[in-house]
Parts: structure tokens; sequence; C-alpha cells
């Protein structure tokens, strides 16, 4: 089912496929399976399967990756990995082949590239992140000027909302171990536990 100019135009052996909006699932030939919505939504998509993007932009380089869902505006837009899900705005917007990651808010996981495994929760969360993989951020800005580091959690509006490289850090509150850079095997728990913390490491607050 197409409608819109240049919908799902290439398609020659693809079934099951869903495009509306102009050039959504434009490049399409032999993929199955596919939703898009919007316009330029999948519309590189090739033998990529399963996959759902609704909202302009979503998934647009997308060539081979399957079983991807980014809903708003440019979500997971430049994605070439699968089982990402993407809801909102710019949402893992620059995901290349970082597999396994979820983001849910506008901005959430917006720089990352290759990262895998990574959950983002509340807008602007890992917003920096490019390939800091297993961390999980749930409330606005939390993690969000992680960069590289890995297995951070974060739970709290702009808890450990300062770190680039720190890894292995535990934040439970609100604005916790927010101002922590490199610091690592830090746990705080609480409003504003570990507030002004920047590198150090193996505390308890």
């Amino acid at each position: 089912t197409s409608a819109g100019q240049g919908s799902l135009q290439l398609n020659t052996t693809g079934s099951n496929n869903t495009g509306f909006g102009q050039a959504s699932l434009g490049s399409n030939t032999t993929a199955s399976n596919n939703t898009a919505v919007g316009k330029s939504a999948l519309t590189a998509n090739t033998t990529g399967t399963e996959n759902t993007a609704v909202g302009q932009g979503t998934l647009q380089t997308a060539t081979t990756a399957s079983n991807n869902t980014g809903v708003g505006y440019n979500a997971l837009r430049d994605s070439t990995g699968g089982y990402n899900t993407a809801l909102g705005s710019h949402s893992l917007r620059l995901n290349s082949t970082g597999q396994y990651n979820t983001a849910l808010g506008s901005n959430t996981l917006r720089s990352s590239t290759t990262a895998d495994n990574n959950v983002a929760i509340g807008r602007d969360s890992m917003q920096d992140n490019t390939t800091g993989a297993n961390n999980a951020a749930v409330g606005a800005l939390a993690l969000h000027a992680n960069t590289t580091a890995s297995y951070n959690t974060a739970i709290g509006a702009f808890a450990l909302d300062s770190p680039t490289t720190a890894e292995y850090n535990t934040s439970v509150g609100y604005q916790s171990l927010t101002t922590v850079s490199t610091g690592q095997y830090n746990v705080a728990v609480g409003s504003n536990a570990g507030l002004v913390l920047t590198t150090g490491g193996d505390n308890v607050a």
C-alpha cells in the first residue's frame, strides 16, 4: 500500500509494505513488512525488513537495517543498525551502526553513533553520547553530557548529567552526582547526593 509521490516506486518483490508520504520507502526493492509514514521515511531502505518509521525523515538513511522503530521527526534518521527503538523528535538521530538501543523523548541519544544497549528515557537524556554503551538514563537530562563512558545508571532529572568518560557509576535522585566528570565506581542515592563530586571514585553517598 502506498500513497505519495515516489512512495514504493522501486519495489519489485517486496511484500506487506506500507508507505504514506513523499518518497517513503522510495528505494525499497525486495524488503518486506515495513511501514513508513511521513516524507522521506525509510526512503533509502532497500532490503531491510520489519521496520516502522513514523514522521518526516525517520530512518531516512537506513538501507539494510531491520527491526527498528522510529517515531518522531528525524528519529533514527542516519541509522544503519538494527533492533533500535526511538520515540521523540531527533531521538537516536545520528545513530549509525548502534544496535539494541531504546530512546524515549526528544533528543534522547541524539548524538549516539555506534553505541549499543543503551536506554534513555526523558528529554535530552544521554543527548551527547557517542560510543558509550550499556548505560541506563531515566529523567530529563540524565547522563546528558556522557560521551564515551559505559556502564552507568542514572535515575532522576539531571542525575549524572555532566560525566564525559566516567564509568560504573550509579546515581538515583534529582541532581545526584550531577558534576561527576571522570570519577568511577560511585554510588549516590537521594536528591543532590554527591552534588559536588567531580573526579573522585569509589564513593557512597
